[in-house]
């Protein structure tokens, strides 16, 4: 396991991709905070370029590469938005990039991926080993491989979107972050060190998806089949070596979300904030609103991790949870 990355990284990521990642805005809605009794911040990475903060940790481990790596290309894996941020890194940065991508991601991120000019590489995610496929062309081009979450440039970029939310915001009693592989959760945990030490941090997962609080609870990294969830950007089998310790010592608790929640909380933002936020980017909304983190009365941050969701399946999920 490579050395853990700290709060000195976060902020070290944070000039490294000032100036080509968006500051994204901070929003608020008093129904939200009335539902679910505490002042409630939005970390709204909707608004972040390729729609998701996956761009942070992208731009900042680009920006790590040394120029040999720079010349040979990068290659990642990824169901869509590490996907869509390693390409355009790559593109701005002016170095090839190859993205292994599962052939049931949603058509907009695949689309995206190509269009920042990303050779992609498609797989079954039901039967196929992304990580195998990735490492195999890495050894077989000489391409540097940046994975999703276990990369400490990666967690460090991440967790630049709690350090911009601290920074605007002040302490905060809690956030609260969706967990895939860990990156998000991990690095905002290492943004929590450094400017709000008090804060809890709370992590959020599909309930189809439940690996990390497994994980916690059982004191080991515990490996599932793929996830069967509208939650896409979560359906990781298992978090990383060092995901797992950066939340084994800083993660007070992670809350399983059923997918009708993730809906539910996808309409309120559509319908109250005018956002359009992707099941996944919907987690941490819906953990608070389930109540029981004991949030009444505090200041809570939740990072809404991205927006890429094409309108038709927007409509339909909307439209069957709207019919049960």
């Amino acid at each position: 396991m490579s050395t853990l990355p700290g709060y000195d990284d976060v902020v070290a990521a944070a000039a490294r991709i000032r100036g080509v990642a968006h500051r994204t805005p901070v929003l608020r809605s008093r129904l939200i905070d009335a539902q679910v009794g505490a002042e409630v911040f939005f970390k709204a990475e909707p608004f972040q370029r390729v729609g998701a903060f996956k761009f942070r940790g992208a731009v900042n481990a680009v920006a790590r590469l040394d120029a040999g790596q720079r010349a040979r290309g990068i290659v990642a894996f990824s169901s869509g938005n590490h996907a869509q941020a390693m390409a355009l890194a790559a593109q701005l940065a002016g170095i090839p990039a190859v993205i292994v991508m599962p052939t049931d991601a949603p058509a907009i991120k695949l689309a995206a991926t190509r269009a920042y000019g990303a050779e992609v590489v498609t797989f079954d995610r039901f039967t196929e080993d992304r990580e195998a496929i990735g490492a195999a062309l890495a050894q077989d081009r000489g391409l540097t491989l940046i994975p999703p979450f276990e990369h400490p440039d990666i967690i460090a970029g991440q967790g630049t979107a709690a350090l911009e939310l601290f920074d605007e915001c002040g302490p905060l009693d809690a956030l609260i972050a969706p967990v895939g592989g860990g990156g998000l959760l991990s690095g905002s945990a290492l943004a929590a060190q450094g400017m709000a030490p008090g804060c809890r941090i709370i992590g959020a997962e599909p309930v189809a998806g439940d690996d990390a609080r497994r994980s916690l609870a059982e004191g080991r990294i515990v490996r599932i089949e793929v996830p069967r969830t509208i939650a896409d950007g979560a359906q990781t089998m298992a978090i990383g070596d060092m995901t797992f310790a950066l939340m084994r010592t800083h993660v007070e608790t992670i809350v399983p979300v059923p997918d009708d929640a993730l809906v539910a909380a996808m309409v309120l933002l559509a319908e109250r904030m005018k956002l359009v936020v992707e099941p996944t980017g919907c987690l941490g909304l819906a953990a608070a609103l389930a109540g029981g983190l004991g949030l009444e009365g505090r200041r809570v941050g939740i990072i809404l991790s991205g927006g890429n969701i094409d309108m038709g399946r927007f409509a339909r999920l909307v439209s069957e949870h709207g019919a049960a």
